[in-house]
């Protein structure tokens, strides 16, 4: 009996070389590619059993492609790159890694919280230029740095990863307000931030409307979708000082235009989309990949989405 083929079409930001495929290499014969764009998907798949993807767009004409595909897997939890209308109507089994990055992406929003809170960065970077030598006194700062302790956390989404940033905020001793129990209150907090995911009537979340509900001289954090904010509202906001600042993992663009509205902005703080990355969050993706696989191959239902 031939081995099942196996293809993985964007393995290199889940694995770049510190880990493993072995898992996966065991249930047949593996092919890795780095990066994919759709365009070279069509060859690189052809004749797989199963195909595994990160943010490859996996559309109908590309599922359709390959008569023989039977398996499709997400290197992620959210399933916006895939048509699981698609896979389903040609008996394509599909399924994703949930809640991976529960401790990850909740760790990366309070860093977030912490930096515009205090500023770590740009001091160590003043002293590192040496600013610090030429001052008289024992200190100073740059920017004003904030006590979060008695700040009010507004968390959109109280899901795994929003209910978890809410008890590390709490911990700091920040006062909690949820947006689906306290409405405007939580709008209304010293710091809001974003955990619910991209869907119609969730795009464009952050808006002129919503940002008149925020508190004069909020902080945003955003970790979860770009496409949740208006962006051109929320430069707006950012410049006009309505807002204080801005920390974010995601954006509606990935990578940014040179001309994107937030990117340059002194009061924002972007990360590249990496708050999912830690070593040890990648390698339950490349653990589970292979356990969802070994359970399809065994009748099971493992992390289905297409059920």
């Amino acid at each position: 009996m031939d081995r099942m083929k196996i293809v993985i079409l964007d393995g290199i930001s889940v694995n770049p070389g510190d880990l493993s495929w072995d898992s996966l290499r065991k249930l047949g014969d593996l092919t890795v590619y780095d990066d994919s764009v759709y365009e070279e998907c069509f060859a690189r798949m052809k004749g797989a059993d199963a195909v595994f993807l990160s943010k490859v767009k996996m559309d109908r004409q590309l599922i359709e492609s390959d008569p023989k595909l039977k398996f499709l897997g997400l290197f992620a939890t959210g399933t916006d790159n895939l048509d699981i209308g698609a896979a389903r109507d040609n008996g394509i089994a599909c399924t994703n890694i949930p809640a991976y990055s529960t401790e990850a992406v909740s760790q990366h929003a309070v860093a977030l919280v912490l930096e515009l809170s205090n500023h770590a960065g740009l001091h160590s970077e003043s002293v590192r230029r040496g600013e610090w030598n030429n001052k008289n006194g024992f200190c100073y700062w740059k920017q004003p740095l904030t006590l979060l302790s008695g700040k009010t956390m507004g968390i959109i989404g109280y899901g795994h990863i929003g209910s978890r940033v809410a008890s590390i905020c709490e911990a700091l001793g920040m006062k909690i307000k949820i947006y689906s129990r306290d409405g405007d209150e939580a709008l209304a907090a010293d710091f809001v931030s974003l955990h619910i995911p991209a869907l119609p009537e969730t795009v464009g979340f952050i808006n002129k409307k919503t940002i008149s509900k925020m508190k004069d001289g909020a902080f945003l954090i955003n970790t979860a979708r770009g496409a949740l904010i208006n962006e051109a509202d929320l430069a707006e906001a950012l410049k006009s000082g309505k807002l204080a600042g801005f920390g974010a993992d995601v954006l509606r663009h990935e990578p940014p235009a040179a001309d994107d509205p937030l990117v340059n902005l002194p009061n924002c703080i972007i990360t590249p989309h990496n708050a999912w990355s830690p070593k040890e969050t990648r390698a339950i993706l490349c653990r589970t990949c292979a356990e969802n696989l070994r359970s399809w191959l065994q009748g099971g239902t493992l992390n289905r989405v297409d059920l």
